[in-house]
């Protein structure tokens, strides 16, 4: 059995509801008041997490955004095109290629696999065998890897 407080118990006892602008809540609860040591923690945190992203996005390059997108769509067509157009081409190797032709560093490295990765097993969880959305989507991916491939080397080929 559930125990109520009483309404002579309850701190709004003989007071009239006047409406929401005289409801007050007291400072005393706030949130925003923190100790010193944990708001200059917070802050020094906060400091060191806007510079060091800063100093992440400042080395890659200004395809890079491109190439993630291109290496995305490798990975798909890798797992697509064995399941519905068995070819010579080996999409994997390709990729491998393209990164060693660009000579990332470690992080941009692992960002470009981790896009090539998210890309197959993006496919990998919806299609098991060759449908027509997938033959679909295994031809625009093929367009779009033409077009940002295209795109990237006439923007910033030396």
């Amino acid at each position: 059995m559930s125990r109520r407080a009483s309404p002579a118990h309850s701190p709004f006892a003989g007071k009239e509801w006047r409406g929401w602008r005289h409801f007050r809540i007291s400072t005393s609860y706030s949130l925003m008041r923190l100790p010193r040591s944990i708001h200059r923690i917070l802050s020094a945190t906060a400091l060191w997490l806007a510079l060091s992203t800063a100093a992440a996005h400042a080395i890659d390059p200004p395809y890079h955004e491109q190439m993630e997108r291109l290496a995305e769509i490798m990975g798909s067509l890798y797992f697509l095109q064995p399941l519905c157009q068995p070819g010579p081409e080996d999409w994997r190797e390709q990729m491998a290629e393209l990164i060693n032709l660009d000579q990332p560093d470690d992080d941009r490295r692992q960002r470009l696999a981790g896009a090539f990765n998210g890309g197959y097993s993006a496919y990998a969880r919806l299609y098991r065998i060759c449908t027509v959305s997938a033959a679909a989507a295994l031809t625009r991916l093929l367009m779009e890897a033409e077009k940002t491939a295209r795109e990237i080397h006439s923007r910033y080929a030396e």
